[in-house]
């Protein structure tokens, strides 16, 4: 009989902990019939999941049939942000507090991961009011930094508990999201370079070690790292992307696929991580890093490879700027425009044989384009010889007149035409230029070398482009 009810007992608790869905109970002392919610983060982002009546003695239950993605969760109230919790593998549990301190008068009960997620921020709590003292010396501008050495020495200890703290959680309670979290802000310890045959110290060993562990301590194919307060998953991408590696096209392709491979584990962190990225390179603030984008519209938007998630709206947007960005990439032949200038006569900007062409395109009703028009003007007067270079100004709008009254206005002596009256198509199907003004630079067999310059920072921009050339030269005869 005793062996029949023990394996009774043991099969009933094998159904409670295998019961799918959520139930997260609440008694907060001070709060009555009102209506709370519970709130999650998703990148940088917030999102309500559920809502729960709250009755007259603060009781409440949010509860779900489907299991809650893993993540840091929170109570809202009237549109207010109480107080955070964690929900990891187990999502039945209850949560007792007061409003007096939500925090400080937190009972977890049957959760351990929500006992170390408050502990800790009652540790924080603790350690920060024992470090504020030293804190404050060590900001104190009137100090020299010999008399600082004491407060820096005892702000150490307190930082070394933290760690050793952080690390205990880590050891003991590794699958818990308070744990993860921990881990994911420890740094990786890069190991010394060793020495190659010849004695030498190899010099890229440890920006190659990096990059290669730089995941360690963050699984990016766990998706519990995306609901985090603050955008950990975003950052740690971006920060991979743009501490070690140069902004070259070809470089950032090969680190993006590495990061991708590591998240496509995960279904959610796959199509996040491919997210990040498309956004990242979608309008970039260095030049030519847009070929990045493309690259990522072709590899995993228009091979349909996203298509478990992407709708056919959002899919022919991407394309459409892919498409428009693809034809005006640094590095590719400029298409030629031939439209008619002031007088009504065609003109080709292939028929420019100077070495450089500028391709402006502008609109006579833009207010940056008259800050930008005469700062081109300048530029040209000062080195069409230097350079020799040419201008091939495109007016956006369909008015001669306009164009006509623009040009005299801004005193423009180069060619400009009107784009609307076009003999190749619109301007706008072949060079990326949704928004005036719009500037190309391209070289003498029209390949386009540079693009969205500012005209201020022109002449930087060739002399640089020459003397990297000049230094290619040279570099092939020897």
């Amino acid at each position: 009989m005793r062996l029949i009810l023990t394996t009774l007992i043991f099969i009933a608790t094998l159904t409670c902990l295998a019961q799918p869905g959520y139930k997260i109970q609440f008694k907060v002392k001070g709060l009555k019939d009102t209506t709370a919610y519970l709130g999650y983060y998703y990148g940088e982002s917030t999102f309500i999941k559920d809502t729960a009546k709250v009755d007259a003695l603060g009781n409440f239950t949010f509860d779900g049939k489907q299991t809650l993605p893993q993540g840091v969760y929170f109570l809202v109230m009237n549109k207010i942000r109480l107080f955070e919790m964690v929900v990891g593998t187990n999502q039945r549990f209850s949560l007792t507090t007061s409003t007096d301190d939500y925090v400080k008068n937190i009972v977890v009960t049957g959760d351990q991961d929500n006992k170390l997620f408050f502990e800790n921020m009652i540790f924080n709590m603790e350690r920060h009011k024992e470090a504020e003292p030293f804190i404050k010396v060590l900001q104190d501008s009137t100090l020299k930094e010999d008399q600082k050495k004491n407060a820096r020495e005892a702000y150490n200890k307190i930082n070394d508990k933290v760690m050793a703290y952080q690390d205990n959680v880590i050891t003991k309670y590794p699958g818990t999201i308070t744990a993860k979290i921990f881990k994911a802000n420890k740094p990786v310890k890069i190991p010394d370079a060793p020495k190659l045959a010849n004695g030498a110290i190899d010099s890229t060993f440890q920006l190659r070690w990096y990059r290669q562990h730089f995941f360690d301590n963050f699984d990016l194919a766990d998706d519990a790292m995306i609901r985090m307060p603050r955008p950990m998953y975003q950052e740690k991408i971006n920060e991979y992307l743009d501490k070690l590696y140069a902004p070259i096209p070809d470089s950032l392709k090969k680190a993006i696929e590495f990061v991708i491979s590591k998240a496509k584990k995960n279904q959610e962190t796959y199509k996040y991580a491919v997210w990040i990225c498309v956004i990242k390179y979608q309008t970039p603030e260095i030049m030519g890093l847009d070929e990045v984008y493309v690259h990522l519209y072709d590899k995993f938007f228009a091979t349909g490879e996203m298509n478990f998630w992407v709708n056919e709206k959002l899919n022919k947007n991407l394309k459409d700027h892919a498409d428009r960005l693809r034809k005006s990439l640094v590095g590719k032949t400029g298409p030629n425009l031939i439209m008619q200038d002031s007088n009504f006569k065609p003109k080709s900007m292939y028929d420019i044989k100077n070495r450089y062409t500028i391709l402006f395109i502008f609109d006579p009703d833009c207010g940056h384009c008259k800050e930008e028009t005469p700062k081109l003007v300048n530029f040209y007067n000062t080195n069409k010889k230097k350079f020799d270079v040419e201008v091939f100004a495109v007016s956006a709008d369909t008015s001669m007149a306009k164009m006509r009254d623009y040009i005299k206005e801004m005193k423009m002596p180069w060619i400009t035409v009107n784009g609307p009256r076009t003999y190749v198509g619109p301007y706008s199907d072949l060079y990326d230029a949704l928004t005036t003004p719009s500037l190309y630079v391209l070289d003498s067999r029209k390949k386009i070398i540079g693009k969205k310059i500012p005209a201020e920072k022109l002449e930087d921009f060739l002399t640089h482009y020459e003397k990297i050339e000049k230094n290619k030269a040279t570099a092939g005869k020897l």
